[in-house]
């Protein structure tokens, strides 16, 4: 992989379609685009937009990159398999890279010297969050769901640790860590910067993206009413 690879990265995790193209180290190209439903219908067109407002061909991206969750079920599953089918079809790497890690950028961590504990958390149905560890600044171990008001005592924080991310002022005080709360923003732009670091420091081949998922999908009832059964 050259230095500066060219990036296409994407997310539709949540209620957006979100694309940033990022070259020669720097972000290009972005877009963002609020939906509540019709992100397979509109993820495509945006990329192609992205690449030609930037004079750039599909064939000149060194990598793709994808938001993997955790989030919207569906919409996970739409932009994990766009990246692994343009992977396959134009024979580069597919990085997919979690919310957890864009919390993390957005906490202003310093990537040169990480705190060797953190807890990042985002924000979940019903009040709670969803926290995953981070060791050395990489994750570590799976994601769970918890009540930011009763943190649970096998999280692992100590007085050097740092919590940063959705409620962090909740969790954080009854461990004596520091707080650093965080939103989430410029998502597409953190996932290509993210994957870039990633590209400069593997010399492996990466692994498949897959859908990030720490509950499992709410079970709907059907919106038409059961047909009769005849005796």
């Amino acid at each position: 992989m050259q230095p500066d690879p060219t990036i296409l990265a994407f997310d539709t995790s949540a209620a957006h379609c979100a694309a940033a193209l990022l070259k020669d180290g720097s972000i290009c190209g972005e877009a963002l685009e609020h939906l509540s439903r019709g992100q397979a219908e509109r993820l495509m067109p945006m990329l192609e937009d992205v690449l030609a407002k930037q004079a750039i061909d599909w064939n000149d991206l060194d990598a793709i990159a994808v938001g993997i969750g955790p989030g919207n079920f569906t919409g996970i599953r739409i932009s994990v398999s766009a990246a692994r089918g343009l992977s396959l079809a134009l024979g580069i790497p597919a990085l997919g890279v979690s919310l957890f890690e864009v919390m993390r950028q957005c906490g202003d961590v310093d990537a040169a010297a990480p705190p060797a504990s953190e807890l990042v958390s985002l924000e979940a149905p019903r009040g709670t969050v969803y926290v995953q560890a981070f060791r050395g600044g990489e994750p570590y171990g799976a994601p769970r769901q918890i009540d930011p008001e009763a943190p649970p005592e096998d999280l692992g924080l100590t007085e050097a640790a740092r919590v940063i991310g959705n409620r962090a002022e909740d969790i954080a005080p009854p461990f004596k860590a520091e707080a650093r709360p965080a939103v989430l923003s410029n998502i597409a732009e953190h996932i290509a910067q993210i994957a870039q670091a990633r590209l400069a420091g593997d010399t492996g081949t990466p692994a498949r993206p897959a859908p990030l998922y720490v509950r499992p999908a709410d079970a709907a009832p059907p919106r038409d009413p059961a047909p009769v059964i005849l005796p």
